[in-house]
């Protein structure tokens, strides 16, 4: 005997009303000042550097040095290294332009799917990781995903990205339901992008490295010794990469670069290796920055401004950067993949 076929359900008619349900994707990247002059530079270096997940010292102290010394400099240095790789047409950092068009072509991948929503926030600056996810709730979104865009993890990025994220459901009373996106740093299909992205660029130079440098943001050592993983997952990823393309031990060196203050980092030094290796005979070099999912001030200006004037003041004669994945086809393809995981069972 057939079950009663039941009406779809209505709701009262004085039910308050309620938004369709939706999945909420949410990408998740570092953080951008809204411009390069000194209040706008002052106010995201704030944000950044008060954070204690980035600076794990005596707070008191920190902040002395941070209100009394640091913001009072860094601002005008740091704003002429953005000044030199800003979006002028649309008036912002390159992250910025990178991390949305990497949103708007993820969201194309669940075009099909009315009831997913894919938007991007950053941890510091705009827009912020609060407004979004309160968009989102808005929108009806009662499951979300959050997707830190950083491939190695660590406490600095990773887990800052999520806190603020979990500050902001601790306002909620009627809370979304909650996942997170695993740092990917030995995914198949990133070691394959990485790979796909280096080759690429190696082909279209008239020229040959005699060594790639791949470049990671660096750490405080002391991070290391307390247990963060960040040092590890960098080695592990630089090491699948070379295996993936069959390079010599040697061929690849794996370095650390934007060290800041006076505390000892992870070694060896981005800068001080491309140093050591020019002086030593290196004429052609190409770094790779495996670390980084969109190009950004780190890659733009540090590495492709700074440490290539050094490499050529040096005497060496060619010298080339790789660009981020940043909206590449692999990269698209590598966040659908990713996303498409960790949404089983919600899809």
């Amino acid at each position: 005997m057939n079950a009663p076929v039941r009406p779809p359900y209505q709701l009262p008619q004085d039910h308050p009303q309620v938004a369709p349900r939706k999945i909420g994707v949410l990408l998740i990247n570092l953080g951008t000042p809204e411009a390069t002059s000194y209040w706008p530079m002052r106010r995201y270096l704030k944000e950044f550097l008060s954070d204690p997940r980035v600076i794990e010292t005596n707070r008191a102290l920190w902040w002395v040095i941070l209100n009394g010394i640091i913001l009072t400099t860094r601002p005008k240095k740091s704003g002429h290294a953005y000044d030199q790789i800003w979006n002028r047409e649309r008036d912002e950092s390159p992250l910025k332009t990178i991390t949305r068009a990497q949103c708007d072509k993820t969201a194309a991948l669940f075009s099909d799917s009315p009831n997913i929503m894919v938007d991007w926030a950053m941890r510091y600056g705009h827009p912020s990781t609060p407004d979004v996810i309160k968009r989102m709730k808005r929108a009806g979104c009662d499951r979300i995903l959050l997707c830190p865009l950083y491939p190695q993890y660590s406490a600095a990025t990773t887990a800052t990205a999520m806190d603020r994220a979990f500050d902001v459901f601790k306002t909620m009373r009627w809370q979304p339901a909650l996942r997170s996106m695993p740092p990917y740093f030995d995914h198949p299909t990133y070691i394959k992008a990485l790979a796909y992205s280096l080759t690429s660029h190696l082909d279209n130079l008239e020229w040959q490295p005699d060594v790639i440098i791949a470049s990671f943001h660096g750490l405080p050592k002391d991070y290391l010794l307390k247990g963060d993983p960040y040092h590890c997952h960098c080695h592990k990823t630089a090491r699948l990469l070379r295996e993936y393309l069959d390079l010599p031990e040697g061929k690849m060196v794996t370095t650390f670069q934007s060290r800041f203050g006076k505390a000892e980092w992870l070694q060896p030094y981005t800068d001080k290796t491309v140093e050591d290796l020019v002086e030593t005979g290196t004429k052609n070099m190409v770094v790779v920055t495996p670390g980084f999912s969109a190009d950004c001030v780190e890659t733009l200006e540090e590495i492709a401004i700074g440490v290539a004037d050094m490499f050529h003041a040096k005497g060496g004669e060619n010298f080339s950067v790789v660009p981020c994945l940043n909206d590449s086809e692999p990269s698209i393809e590598l966040l659908g993949e990713l996303i498409q995981t960790e949404l089983s069972g919600w899809i």
